[in-house]
């Protein structure tokens, strides 16, 4: 079963194919389901693909083919499977690979920082697919998109999507989402020493932060990566 924005997006790729003999860009994809930016785009059209109703095609950049329409949007005559003209290139096979079946939808809560803090915890209006696999274990699960690049060390880059279980402790050596001083978050490696808290980066160039343990709240812990190519 697709979500309304799947359908809504794949309804609106379609119609434009059908009348104009070439695919929406991206922006007008965008502008079509009124989403802030074009990385809710790529994880729709993810979403699709893993469920079997596009096909990225191989050697071939920015081509999708449309192998099947949901029964509402199908005519009597049929439907003949169509390639059209996108924005992404195939992924490699190394991608992460959802089975829809055990697919399960958790909300996108905002932006994180990997790097210099800043505000996350918005409002939840976009969800994302996510496998069963990483969502084991007691607790409420959110996923957030990262920004910036003080986590590329541990293979987390700009413009990821962590899924994250929520709750309050961490052990030593855990990825966390955590809050400093009430008012900033941020994609850290958690380590306790003594009564301070350090937020590691993984990468060179950022330096670890020392806190006061009651600087920091831990909000979840990361469980899962989500990448878009």
């Amino acid at each position: 079963m697709l979500t309304r924005k799947q359908l809504d997006l794949l309804e609106f790729i379609h119609k434009r194919v059908q009348r104009d003999g070439v695919p929406p860009s991206f922006d007008e994809m965008k502008e079509a389901l009124s989403l802030r930016s074009k990385s809710g785009i790529h994880r729709l059209i993810t979403a699709l693909e893993e469920r079997g109703f596009i096909r990225r095609l191989a050697h071939r950049a920015r081509a999708i083919e449309i192998i099947k329409l949901p029964d509402a949007m199908l005519k009597p005559t049929g439907f003949h499977p169509r390639v059209i003209e996108g924005d992404k290139v195939d992924p490699p096979r190394d991608a992460l690979a959802i089975d829809s079946i055990h697919a399960l939808e958790i909300p996108i809560m905002g932006r994180i920082a990997a790097g210099v803090p800043i505000e996350a915890i918005a409002d939840g209006a976009e969800n994302v697919a996510v496998p069963g696999t990483m969502l084991q274990g007691n607790g409420h699960h959110y996923a957030l998109e990262v920004k910036g690049d003080s986590m590329i060390d541990a293979g987390i880059n700009d413009g990821d999507v962590v899924v994250i279980r929520e709750g309050p402790t961490a052990d030593n050596g855990d990825i966390v989402v955590a809050i400093v001083e009430g008012n900033e978050a941020t994609l850290k490696r958690f380590r306790r020493k003594g009564n301070m808290i350090a937020l590691e980066a993984a990468n060179e160039a950022y330096e670890t932060r020392m806190l006061r343990d009651d600087q920091v709240k831990v909000q979840g812990k990361l469980v899962g990566l989500i990448r878009t190519y």
